[in-house]
């Protein structure tokens, strides 16, 4: 056997079988549901597999697009503190994990803030993107969150979050379980000026984000199946030393537990959310007008 046959020829074969493979690998993708899904069917499904009807994780930008009105939107920068406060180091460093988050996502952190119209409202949105450290929210994601919060309470528009988290990001310690307080601090100004903030929970939502904003929206919506509880099942079992229910912290079962308003399907999201927030507004201008009234009375008795 000459060099030709014996060499070239078997390294051209594995050139066109890795090609080969590789187109293969670009056309399907698999589910939990062990499908093999046409990925341009899966896309034009809002990533929602159309076998099982399982909803895959979204990027902040996808999930803007199937969000706002027209899919146009305009993120919105926020603060980005210091990176490694603690100069933390496990198996990696921390520096390098957010080198590697970054490059993976185009991000500076897990959370994105975009301003856009739903159903014609002017509207701020955030969204955790799970790739980013599996969504930890740390002094970045804080800082982003109220950035978000006070953009609306500037503007008099509504605040709508997508949570998608495994909780506080540990290469941060304390400095990420404070933004828990600074969060729900920020809740709470939206509060007071009556501005409407709706959280959609999406899978999975446990950890310190369920243990602070999270759960404070005015109206708490889940997607279909999604996780939602603080600490894992496993845990849980352990400590109560029970059995739990097999569809324990899904969506379904929190939202029949009284954990949550609604489960709604990806692709009327933005159709219910606009509907709510429209009664919302209309709601808060009503509430608004009949304080100013009662102002006025106040003012008139006093003069009289």
């Amino acid at each position: 056997m000459n060099w030709i046959s014996k060499f070239i020829k078997p390294k051209i074969k594995s050139l066109f079988e890795k090609k080969s493979s590789k187109n293969e690998e670009n056309l399907w993708t698999t589910c939990g549901c062990k499908n093999l899904i046409y990925k341009e069917d899966m896309e034009a499904n809002l990533k929602v597999c159309p076998k099982c009807g399982a909803h895959h994780k979204l990027t902040c930008k996808e999930r803007f697009e199937t969000f706002f009105d027209s899919k146009e939107f305009e993120i919105i920068q926020t603060p980005l503190p210091k990176d490694d406060p603690l100069s933390f180091e496990d198996k990696k460093k921390y520096s390098d994990r957010l080198k590697t988050a970054r490059k993976l996502t185009g991000q500076d952190d897990a959370v994105l803030i975009a301003k856009g119209k739903v159903q014609n409202i002017d509207i701020i949105v955030g969204a955790q993107d799970f790739r980013f450290i599996g969504g930890s929210f740390g002094a970045a994601s804080g800082e982003a969150f109220i950035a978000g919060a006070q953009n609306a309470i500037a503007n008099n528009v509504p605040y709508v979050f997508f949570s998608c988290s495994g909780g506080q990001r540990m290469m941060e310690s304390s400095i990420a379980l404070m933004q828990m307080s600074r969060t729900a601090l920020a809740v709470n100004e939206l509060k007071k000026k009556n501005v409407p903030f709706v959280v959609v929970l999406t899978d999975p939502t446990t950890g310190g984000v369920t243990a602070s904003w999270a759960m404070l929206g005015d109206i708490l919506i889940a997607e279909p199946k999604a996780t939602i509880g603080f600490a894992g099942r496993r845990v849980i079992q352990d400590t109560v030393r029970e059995t739990l229910p097999d569809e324990f912290q899904t969506a379904e079962y929190v939202k029949d537990h009284g954990g949550i308003d609604l489960v709604v399907e990806r692709q009327y999201l933005s159709s219910t959310i606009g509907t709510l927030l429209n009664v919302l507004l209309k709601k808060t201008e009503a509430q608004a007008k009949q304080d100013s009234n009662v102002t006025v009375d106040k003012s008139l008795q006093a003069v009289s």
